[in-house]
């Protein structure tokens, strides 16, 4: 294996800094947006490539819930 294959994963706190947003915000994207996110015990655990693919496809954009909300109608 290669050292590119392997990608540590981010604390919860170092997901703050990546992104420049608290906690609950972070929380929240878990629960309501699917945020790849993994609870390793009571700890959150990251792949910032997956988070970036995320934000990439849309995840975090607040846009994409008015327009799933458009669509229920």
């Amino acid at each position: 294996m290669s050292d590119k294959s392997i990608e540590k994963w981010s604390t919860l706190k170092e997901v703050q800094a990546y992104l420049g947003v608290g906690r609950e915000t972070i929380l929240q994207w878990i629960a309501k947006r699917n945020m790849p996110a993994y609870k390793v015990g009571r700890l959150w655990k990251f792949k910032l490539s997956e988070l970036d693919d995320w934000i990439r496809s849309g995840g975090a954009d607040d846009r994409t819930t008015e327009k799933d909300d458009d669509t229920a109608e």
